[in-house]
């Protein structure tokens, strides 16, 4: 948000250049950090032009208001001062937060089974990341990665990163079928007992798994997490759910049961796990033959001039997927340069400067 344009609203002021500059002289006598916080950004002007502003987010814009003696401000004081008195409330009783979620719930017009569903998956998302913390998943990145995947519900995907994330020696995924499917003359014959490389026809071959014979769907996902389990170098087992006793006869008896996938001899780093399995890219970027060569070789850095073009609106920090000039996916990484910076900088500037480091890279063309 603009400082300039909140301070203008609520203080009212002719000057609100002037008054921020007087208040900040003010925050920083009373040894508030605010002032240390505030980023300057591109914004429209009023003259319809793009230029530099101080910018704030939620949490800084509301300790802003606090210092502002005005009318407009009162409403948000006592809000905030509501609100704090809550938590405090909450801290001290928690079934008190409960109680107001519910509320806040009916007030939106959600029924009460709803609100009830809604408050019980809480709890059971709550009893899965206690779990998760016993078998040694860190808090931070970790958390998110894995709450995201319960968010999208996509949960062959979450058990691969939760085994990925854990070490764990075996990942076994349960199905209505007893393993992958061969496909011949467009139909499903044979089973693959065991599958070294994910290759194309693997990947083809789940796709026809939803023949109505054989399988309800979801081959593609389980296949899929097979990926991010073998990359980290995690043996994988899609097998029948149905089968009496199925995990004792895998684990204890070494029965070999299912479709038996191999890990990949060589682990790829956590880091580079993430951006090629986790990460939502931001954007696409178009490279030249010169650096397409220079990516699938030597897994080098990709440098600023072989950038030509790129799609979507991205920052620096972000993942994005780099392609050639025909359109084929060859790479992701965690980009140095936002789009706006691209589309500032001028050739020189561009000269031997790194969009992407090798070591925030994956090579993703077979």
């Amino acid at each position: 948000f603009s400082v300039i344009d909140i301070i203008g609203i609520l203080s009212e002021s002719k000057n609100p250049r002037r008054y921020w500059s007087d208040l900040k002289i003010k925050l920083i006598k009373e040894g508030s950090q605010l002032y240390e916080k505030i980023v300057q950004l591109k914004m429209v002007a009023s003259d319809g032009r793009m230029r530099d502003t101080d910018a704030a987010d939620t949490g800084q814009i509301l300790r802003l208001i606090q210092s502002i003696p005005s009318p407009k401000a009162e409403p948000f004081k006592m809000w905030l001062a509501k609100v704090g008195y809550e938590r405090i409330e909450e801290t001290e009783d928690p079934e008190l937060a409960i109680d107001r979620a519910m509320e806040m719930y009916l007030k939106k017009g959600y029924s009460t089974n709803w609100i009830n569903q809604r408050l019980k998956s809480i709890e059971v998302r709550k009893e899965l990341t206690d779990e998760w913390e016993t078998r040694g998943v860190q808090k931070g990145q970790e958390y998110a990665i894995l709450t995201d995947e319960i968010k999208f519900g996509d949960n062959d995907k979450l058990s691969a990163l939760v085994a990925s994330l854990v070490r764990a020696d075996l990942l076994i995924m349960l199905s209505d079928v007893d393993g992958l499917y061969k496909k011949e003359n467009g139909r499903l014959t044979e089973k693959f007992n065991e599958v070294k490389v994910i290759t194309r026809d693997i990947e083809g071959a789940a796709g026809e798994a939803k023949d109505k014979n054989i399988s309800k769907g979801g081959m593609i996902a389980k296949v899929n997490a097979v990926k991010i389990a073998s990359c980290a170098n995690i043996p994988s087992i899609i097998a029948d759910g149905r089968m009496p006793e199925v995990i004792r006869r895998i684990v204890i008896d070494r029965e070999p049961l299912g479709t038996y996938f191999f890990e990949k001899e060589e682990k790829l780093l956590l880091r580079k796990h993430w951006i090629l399995f986790v990460a939502k890219p931001k954007g696409r970027v178009k490279v030249d033959d010169g650096a397409k060569k220079v990516l699938l070789e030597r897994r080098s850095s990709l440098l600023l001039p072989g950038v030509l073009g790129c799609e979507g609106v991205f920052r620096a920090g972000d993942v994005v997927i780099l392609e050639d000039i025909h359109g084929g996916e060859l790479a992701r990484g965690i980009t140095n340069y936002s789009v706006a910076e691209l589309m500032r900088m001028s050739v020189d500037k561009k000269k031997r400067r790194e969009f992407i480091h090798a070591d925030d890279l994956v090579v993703t063309a077979q």
